[in-house]
């Protein structure tokens, strides 16, 4: 059986980053940035958001690697469950803006049609 994610795939970046130097080096530099300790968002609370974006997108690489760096900064197990339903009820509200903007193209493409 094929394994598709697999946390030893992270071992692989260096070799990754050879193949594109120049935007891996561009891409790394933003997400070291974003990843700072001196910002005004204190590092636990970036490792929560982290770590929502991540629930949202579906990476597990993320939620890997955002998971323990939350656990590291003092984030409870309590704070990553608030966390995971405060990215649920925000991905469901997308959900219902997108159904909203469907019953509209709806409405628009349902009149085109009536002529």
């Amino acid at each position: 059986m094929t394994e598709y994610q697999n946390p030893d795939d992270l071992k692989s970046i260096p070799d990754f980053v050879a193949l594109a130097p120049i935007e891996a080096h561009a891409f790394l530099a933003f997400n070291h940035a974003v990843e700072r300790k001196d910002g005004l968002i204190p590092p636990k609370y970036r490792e929560l958001i982290s770590l929502a974006v991540a629930l949202t997108t579906q990476c597990a690489y993320c939620l890997d690697v955002h998971t323990a760096q939350a656990a590291e900064a003092g984030a409870t197990r309590e704070e990553v469950a608030e966390a995971a339903l405060i990215a649920a009820a925000v991905r469901a509200g997308g959900t219902l803006g997108h159904a909203l903007l469907a019953q509209r193209l709806f409405e628009r493409h349902r009149g085109e049609g009536e002529n």
